[in-house]
């Protein structure tokens, strides 16, 4: 039987991480089996779309390498692909009477205030279960009742008895009191169906054999098994994914500003790495490697080594990975994505293609960029202890004599390039009997006012230009002469 799974977001903003492992465990199962990975849009809950969401779900599967085989867009036999439009074709209604007929489901006319009379509240959590007052009505009163066009939803008639088992392939076998089963609305009164009901029917009609979901559903499950035993229907393999906690173990949330996929591009880290470390938040390859493409990621991809334990989202790994994808970049990618970063921090003219190529393999992230960079644009305050390096032996008095030395043959000097500057430098230091990194600290630190830098003295000047380098060396005398 040919693999087909789903992935079956809801409208509702951007594609928060864990709907994004998702689509991408539901992905990399199916691809691994040479199976048909399918998009389904659930917009049945009218009260949480979001307008454009669902162009942040196609723009978002697109960019991550995701493509669906079927899906709104791309018809494979068994659509619609969204299921207000299968709504509209009473699909669900349909199905719902059938459940009627076979004594698994019934109308429930109910008012809002009598539901609210029946919660109660169980070891302080207010927790509401319906009674089944309407399973008792007389086929004569159902009709009487729907001929006034009265309000009525469509309930599961779940047993009160007994015990339902179902089987998760990470969890493994689940039994539950049947007593804690709610009989659950399957169509509400609005005629939407719940999630839950839509969820089986198109599972079943889209030929779904393997559902993949957040472990937060485990509790809905058996009512998903009695839905699929009630029609007579093959239960799907089901697979559970772990939560996924903040580095204090709490829940993902909006709040923590890198819980959806558009959070973590702003955040400057690359798509290819987001893919990659979304892919091992609750799942381990075999063996050590753990930088991998989506295609590798394909070939080695097993559900069956998924954990049950908690997920932790720990951004220090996650910046490690992006700043090793960010290395192995092509140089002139890398220059079109950072460009931009570069350019809001430095408005002056100097050398911008010769930063990008010091910097590709410092950062790990976008982001670090301007903090690198800020001094190109000037010079920020510092306090003249950064002169002093005990490696290189110097410190604010002879850093002072190096500059003053330096300034004129720097200043007579046209050829600024590194490789000419290094080899005029070198001969300044050998002719004054300094070694090289007496001489090019002092410089380097006068350029930037910083003790870490992308590159070393003769790199900063050939970016900066002799006007602007000239300028800042002069500068830092004054700094050191006023300090003296």
């Amino acid at each position: 039987m040919k693999v087909r799974t789903r992935f079956a977001p809801s409208p509702t903003g951007r594609m928060h991480v864990g709907n994004l492992r998702t689509a991408l465990y539901a992905y990399l199962i199916a691809k691994h089996e040479g199976g048909d990975f399918i998009l389904r849009i659930e917009d049945t809950d009218q009260e949480r779309y979001v307008e454009g969401a669902v162009d942040i779900i196609y723009r978002t599967l697109s960019d991550t390498g995701l493509i669906h085989d079927e899906g709104p867009d791309k018809d494979g036999g068994v659509g619609p692909y969204v299921q207000s439009e299968r709504q509209a074709q009473g699909i669900y209604l349909d199905y719902a009477k059938k459940l009627i007929d076979k004594g698994e489901a019934y109308y429930c006319f109910c008012t809002k205030e009598r539901l609210e009379s029946l919660k109660q509240t169980v070891s302080g959590k207010e927790i509401s279960i319906y009674d089944k007052h309407c399973l008792s009505l007389s086929k004569e009163e159902i009709q009487a009742k729907l001929d006034a066009g009265e309000p009525y939803c469509i309930r599961q008639n779940n047993p009160r008895t007994g015990t339902t088992t179902f089987s998760d392939e990470i969890y493994g076998d689940i039994t539950v009191d049947n007593a804690e089963l709610d009989d659950m609305i399957l169509i509400k009164s609005d005629g939407y169906p719940t999630y839950n009901f839509a969820n089986v029917v198109d599972d079943h009609l889209m030929g779904i054999t393997h559902v993949v979901r957040g472990n937060e559903y485990l509790s809905s499950s058996p009512k998903y098994n009695r839905l699929y035993e009630a029609f007579g229907w093959e239960v799907p393999v089901y697979i559970h994914c772990p939560l996924i906690t903040n580095e204090e173990h709490q829940k993902l949330s909006k709040r923590s500003g890198h819980s959806s996929y558009e959070d973590l591009l702003e955040a400057g880290f690359v798509r290819e790495a987001i893919v990659n470390f979304v892919a091992l938040l609750g799942w381990s390859p075999l063996g050590e490697q753990e930088i991998m493409s989506l295609q590798e990621l394909i070939e080695a991809f097993d559900y069956h080594h998924i954990n049950k334990a908690p997920a932790v989202f720990d951004t220090v790994k996650l910046r490690w990975m992006n700043g090793e994808y960010i290395k192995k970049m092509d140089p002139s990618v890398f220059a079109e994505k950072a460009m931009p970063y570069v350019d809001k921090v430095i408005t002056r003219d100097c050398k911008k293609d010769m930063i990008l190529g010091l910097i590709q393999s410092r950062i790990e992230t976008y982001d670090d960029i301007p903090d690198i960079i800020d001094f190109f644009q000037e010079v920020p305050e510092y306090d003249i202890d950064i002169y002093t390096h005990k490696k290189m032996k110097t410190n604010t008095e002879n850093s002072l004599e190096v500059l003053k030395g330096v300034l004129p043959v720097l200043q007579s000097h046209e050829d600024y390039t590194n490789d000419s500057l290094y080899a005029l430098l070198s001969g300044f230091a050998s002719e004054h009997e300094y070694k090289n990194g007496t001489v090019l600290w002092p410089i380097r630190t006068a350029l930037s006012g910083k003790a870490m830098t992308p590159g070393g003295a003769t790199e900063l000047l050939e970016i900066l230009g002799k006007d602007e380098s000239i300028r800042r060396i002069e500068a830092a005398i004054k700094k050191l002469e006023g300090a003296a």
